[in-house]
């Protein structure tokens, strides 16, 4: 039985601003766009949206502005079916904006100022244990500040409760601590090099980096590469499982389709592998990046059972 408890999200809400081009500027040019459009995201609100549409009870605890944006970004999330009653307005930092370039070959370039996401602090998390305490699984990402995502995986861990990192995005130097409160750990290429510490050229550079991610605590280390698929190692088994290829409008969110799909998936099917419901996950996330935009591009459960996904 899938538990009816809710996926809690600890993460950050940003506004996107996309603009669409031909080509990427160079230094000191400026290009034309044919297309610009705005949006709600952040790592943390759209695995929440994706896992939503899907079917998932869904809480986020996180902070915007006292803003147009901020407004914006609640409004989104609660008609997408996230309870966001516990989602703060500040009036000392404004919602969090990514301006975003996407090419004609549906890559993206982003700047994110996090604004008020660097305000959701440990403080918070701790006042909302109870929260925390009465989830299927806590899911963080790497848009807030690492000191808050520690207490509430730590808080998770404590109450027996399932956590899942997607240490996203990443840079060099990450902190490894975290992971001995973290079940299950997804990455792609760079953030595994950033937390491994060295350069990985290979599937088996990969799998052996997972091997290794393993010792920090994890019981699943999950690494999306991209076109050459997704491995999925535990202290059992490495499997490397094929995506689907599809042509891409907009890679933007790809990543964050495939961990809220993922989080849901475990959380109704506890008895069917993580490799299992990964290959399921890609298939969805594949769906997104044929659309524009983040959470407007996610599928909901109809659109992926009538896509031939079974969920």
């Amino acid at each position: 039985m899938s538990s009816s408890k809710p996926i809690v999200i600890v993460g950050s809400i940003v506004q996107d601003c996309v603009s669409y081009t031909e080509r990427f500027p160079n230094p000191g040019e400026s290009v034309r766009g044919n297309d610009f459009k705005m949006g709600c995201g952040g790592k943390g609100a759209n695995q929440g949206v994706q896992a939503a549409k899907l079917g998932a009870s869904v809480t986020m605890i996180g902070r915007v502005g006292n803003d147009m944006f901020g407004d914006a970004n609640i409004n989104g999330l609660k008609k997408a079916g996230v309870n966001v009653k516990y989602i703060e307005k500040s009036d000392t930092a404004p919602t969090s904006v990514a301006c975003i370039t996407v090419d004609n070959k549906g890559e993206n370039s982003i700047v994110v100022t996090l604004g008020a996401n660097l305000e959701l602090n440990v403080e918070r998390v701790k006042k909302l244990e109870d929260v925390i305490a009465g989830a299927a699984m806590v899911l963080c990402q790497f848009e807030i500040n690492e000191d808050t995502n520690y207490a509430a995986f730590e808080l998770a861990h404590n109450h027996n409760v399932t956590t899942f990192y997607n240490a996203a995005p990443g840079k060099p130097g990450m902190d490894k601590e975290i992971l001995k409160f973290t079940d299950i750990l997804c990455t792609n290429e760079n953030e595994t090099e950033f937390l491994i510490g060295r350069q990985l050229s290979s599937i088996e550079d990969f799998k052996v980096a997972s091997r290794e991610l393993l010792q920090y605590g994890p019981k699943t280390i999950v690494v999306t590469l991209g076109a050459k698929g997704v491995l999925v190692t535990d202290k059992d088994n490495t499997e490397l499982i094929e995506v689907p290829r599809v042509k891409a409008v907009d890679t933007t969110g790809a990543g964050d389709s495939f961990c809220g799909s993922l989080t849901y998936l475990i959380t109704k099917y506890p008895d069917k592998t993580i490799a299992e419901l990964s290959r399921i996950a890609s298939k969805i996330a594949s769906m997104s990046v044929q659309n524009h935009g983040t959470q407007s591009s996610y599928p909901t459960s109809e659109e992926v059972r009538g896509n031939g996904i079974e969920l």
